[in-house]
């Protein structure tokens, strides 16, 4: 698609970090709006934003960097730092993004479900906002199809194989984002229990990733076989619906 949005000389404006960051600036924008509207001071939002950009971008690019070819950024460590050339995993910045959630309601005294469903919107939103990056700069791509909808990248600075139909996963998911999205918007003011709404987000989100995952063509492996996001998906999902379950039931 479109890598690099402008190029002066040495310098470079890639669509990746530009769509990272408006989808930051959305997700925190909609996530100061919720807080307000359920009594939480909005400059907690804006203070969390900061300890969480942080610690997702470190938990994205270490789980990358991790599963993706550990040895190759091992022998090339300043490439560990490029992220502006793509390669985030959205799984380790929701893995360091939970962590952070925790410390940060601990240190300030809030109900950690109460905030956590309060983002829950915001984040997702945020994430369908950042598979349009992955589009944008051929991250994230599809397997080879025949499909009449697959998209073919020319552009010699994607990420992306060239030349080659592929399944658009970051449309797909997307798309399942923006589904579930909608979903969360709509049961914000009706939930039964705190914590009902993140717990949906992140068992929503799990199937999302079990589902387009099957399509991917640059999967995270584990021991070179197994989907590192589908193993995650499935113990996110388990581990989610359970949580409804008992919160459900003490309520």
């Amino acid at each position: 698609m479109y890598p690099i949005l402008v190029r002066l000389g040495h310098f470079e404006l890639r669509s990746y970090g530009v769509t990272v960051a408006i989808a930051f600036l959305a997700g925190a924008y909609l996530a100061g709006r919720e807080a307000k509207r359920r009594g939480i001071n909005p400059e907690l939002v804006n203070q969390f934003i900061f300890y969480v950009l942080l610690a997702g971008l470190i938990g994205a690019r270490l789980y990358y960097v991790a599963f993706y070819d550990l040895g190759g950024f091992l022998r090339r460590p300043f490439e560990i730092l490029a992220i502006w050339k793509g390669g985030l995993a959205l799984h380790g910045g929701l893995i360091a993004g939970l962590l952070t959630g925790i410390w940060f309601c601990r240190k300030n005294r809030i109900p950690f479900w109460q905030f956590a469903d309060t983002l829950a919107p915001a984040i997702i939103l945020g994430q369908a906002i950042g598979r349009l990056a992955c589009f944008l700069n051929g991250d994230a791509y599809g397997r080879p199809t025949n499909l009449p909808w697959a998209i073919t990248f020319t552009d010699p600075n994607s990420m992306a194989p060239l030349g080659i139909p592929l399944h658009p996963t970051q449309v797909y998911e997307l798309g399942l984002d923006l589904v579930l999205f909608f979903i969360l918007w709509s049961m914000r003011t009706r939930t039964s229990y705190t914590g009902q709404l993140f717990l949906t987000y992140a068992s929503g989100y799990a199937m999302i990733r079990l589902i387009v995952e099957n399509f991917r063509g640059d999967q995270l492996l584990i021991a070179g076989a197994v989907s590192a996001a589908q193993i995650l998906s499935v113990i996110i999902l388990i581990g989610s619906v359970s949580a409804l379950y008992f919160l459900r039931r003490k309520a």
